[in-house]
């Protein structure tokens, strides 16, 4: 694939795998902009640096003139994607899909160029509602029960006993014909939609169409090295996220995960990250001088590189003349993911549920002495040796075990 991606620096740091090489280098021979689908459920206006990185190789490609085509599945919101799910997602209204959609659009459009002749936004409802019943039939009779639940998360399911249902079975069949209505060439998705985009390959082969190009991209951790970045888990960094909470959030990452970070959601040059990863793995260089690296370098990308030193100096001037007692408190958390409910009760026991959470939400809690954490049911990625301050005068040092 080097000659691939030669013209594509970006997509390089990031591909898993192409499916196939051969068919992307064909239809980038014939000189005509391809039509790249990105397809999305609107669950939420939400995204994050990890959604970033398909953005990011679609710009580079916008760049020389091809077209994203940004399809929001607003009818299969309705029923949602069950990847990685282990029970059926509750239903949305209209209302709300049409919300988030314009959120949605809002937040890619800060990485993805807007012209028209770069960018189309459709809506699957287009032809899901117009679908005449015969013909979604004979879409179904091509596809068989054990080639749909070859997916691992059905797979789960049924080994849980737990139930799966017609709608979500039928998921991976509108998600793979939405590339046929789109005329998609390429499509750019996290492993974990291979599936799916692989029935559009599927049915564009059996209605006579080129089938579409596949590129997977990795998957990293959160930013607390478990699962990946969730809103719901709070480990993530967010594409709204403030420029000071971004470059925040970098110097919490864990250190294990700087090298992978730096190469799927920056654009530091791959010799540059491999001289840090060296040093640090011999001790040489301190993970944070390398977590500055990545905070300044997202800001840049986000934001600016005056923005990006402004936030440099204004962590180096709180953090390095905070004042922290001696005599913490040290208080033991056996869960990382816990909430900040949780994580109050352990350091004040005697107070009430209602107590913590009003102590939040009026902003007496605080990270590290600064940042302010007032959502008691957030969770917060912190590290073991993160310092919690309580009203003025309680201070407690977490320790995960």
């Amino acid at each position: 694939m080097d000659d691939i991606f030669r013209e594509f620096p970006t997509l390089k740091r990031t591909a898993a795998d192409i499916i196939t090489g051969d068919d992307l280098r064909a239809r980038l021979a014939t000189g005509r902009p391809l039509r790249i689908k990105y397809g999305v459920d609107v669950t939420a206006p939400f995204l994050h640096i990890g959604h970033a990185v398909n953005l990011w190789a679609m710009r580079e490609l916008q760049e020389t003139g091809h077209k994203v085509v940004l399809l929001i599945g607003d009818f299969t919101t309705r029923i949602g994607d069950p990847t990685g799910k282990s029970s059926t997602r509750p239903e949305i209204s209209a209302e709300q899909i049409d919300r988030d959609a314009e959120g949605f659009v809002a937040q890619a459009s800060r990485v993805l160029r807007t012209e028209p002749e770069v960018l189309e936004i459709r809506r699957n409802s287009e032809w899901w509602e117009q679908m005449p019943l015969d013909f979604f039939l004979g879409l179904l009779s091509r596809v068989t029960h054990a080639r749909l639940i070859q997916r691992d998360m059905f797979a789960s399911r049924i080994a849980a006993g737990a139930e799966i249902h017609m709608h979500e079975l039928l998921y991976p069949v509108l998600q793979g014909y939405d590339s046929c209505e789109l005329g998609s060439d390429l499509t750019i998705v996290g492993t974990d939609q291979l599936f799916n985009e692989l029935m559009g390959r599927f049915f564009a082969e059996r209605l006579g169409q080129a089938p579409q190009v596949v590129i997977t991209t990795q998957i990293t951790p959160g930013i607390d090295g478990r699962a990946k970045q969730s809103k719901s888990l709070g480990n993530y960094i967010a594409l709204s996220d403030t420029a000071r909470d971004m470059f925040g959030k970098a110097m919490k990452l864990r250190d294990e995960l700087v090298t992978s970070y730096l190469r799927h959601y920056t654009m530091v040059p791959m010799t540059e990250i491999a001289e840090m990863d060296a040093a640090m793995r011999v001790g040489d260089l301190n993970p944070m001088q390398a977590k500055r690296v990545l905070g300044r370098a997202l800001v840049e990308r986000y934001y600016s590189p005056a923005e990006a030193a402004r936030e440099e100096q204004w962590f180096d001037r709180v953090f390095s003349g905070r004042s922290v007692p001696d005599n913490v408190t040290e208080i033991a958390v056996a869960d990382p993911n816990c909430t900040l409910v949780d994580i109050l009760r352990h350091c004040l026991p005697q107070a009430s549920a209602s107590e913590l959470r009003r102590l939040s939400a009026q902003g007496g809690v605080r990270l590290d002495g600064v940042r302010k954490l007032t959502d008691p049911d957030q969770r917060h990625p912190m590290s073991s040796g993160d310092v919690i301050k309580v009203g003025r005068r309680r201070w407690f040092r977490i320790v995960f075990r």
